[in-house]
C-alpha cells in the first residue's frame, strides 16, 4: 500500500514539475525578457536586490556559474552602473558586490514590462478561464515564494558581516 501511495506521490510531483516548467517557458516566451538581459544576469541582479551584498564567490555558486564567468558578469554589470564591487576592508582579499539604484530601476522596468505583457495575453482569455487561473495562480504563489526562499546547501546567505545591506567603504570601522 506504502509503495503505492509513494508511486502516487512520484507521478503527481512530476507531472507538477513538467507544468511548472511548461509555465516557466510559456512565460519567457511571451515576454521580452530573452531579449533586454540574459536569465543569469537578471537572476544575479535580483538576487543582490534580495538579498543584500555577496560576495562574489557566492554568487557564482549560488548561480551555478564558474568564478570567472560571475567575475566577467559582474565587471560588465559595473560597467552599465548595475552594480558595484567594494573590498572588505578587513580582508581585502574579499570582493562584495552590491546592486545600485540603477540595477533596482532596470529590474523593477523589467518586471513592470513583463506583467504588462502578461496581462495583455490574458485579456484574450474568456472570463472563467481567466477567473480560474487566477485562482490557481494566487494559491500557488505562497507555495512558491516558500520554495524560492530555500537555499540549495552549501548557498547559505553569508551572513559574517553587523549589515549586510550597508556598502563596504574602505577605512570603515567595524
Amino acid at each position: 500500500m506504502r509503495a503505492e501511495s509513494d508511486t502516487s506521490r512520484s507521478a503527481a510531483r512530476a507531472s507538477v514539475a513538467a507544468g511548472l516548467d511548461e509555465l516557466s517557458r510559456f512565460a519567457l516566451r511571451r515576454t521580452g525578457a530573452p531579449r533586454d538581459i540574459s536569465f543569469t544576469t537578471a537572476s544575479t541582479l535580483a538576487r543582490l536586490e534580495q538579498d543584500g551584498p555577496r560576495r562574489l564567490t557566492s554568487l557564482a555558486v549560488e548561480e551555478g556559474v564558474a568564478q570567472p564567468s560571475m567575475t566577467q558578469l559582474v565587471q560588465r554589470l559595473e560597467r552599465q552602473g548595475f552594480v558595484e564591487r567594494n573590498r572588505d576592508p578587513d580582508d581585502r582579499r574579499l570582493v562584495w558586490v552590491h546592486i545600485t539604484d540603477a540595477g533596482r530601476r532596470l529590474l523593477a522596468d523589467r518586471r513592470r514590462s513583463r506583467a504588462a505583457e502578461l496581462a495583455e495575453v490574458l485579456a484574450t482569455l474568456p472570463p472563467e478561464e481567466e477567473a480560474a487561473l487566477g485562482a490557481a495562480v494566487l494559491a500557488a504563489l505562497p507555495v512558491i515564494r516558500r520554495l524560492t526562499e530555500r537555499r540549495p546547501h552549501g548557498t547559505e546567505q553569508d551572513t559574517s558581516r553587523t549589515n549586510p545591506a550597508e556598502p563596504l567603504t574602505p577605512g570603515r570601522d567595524r
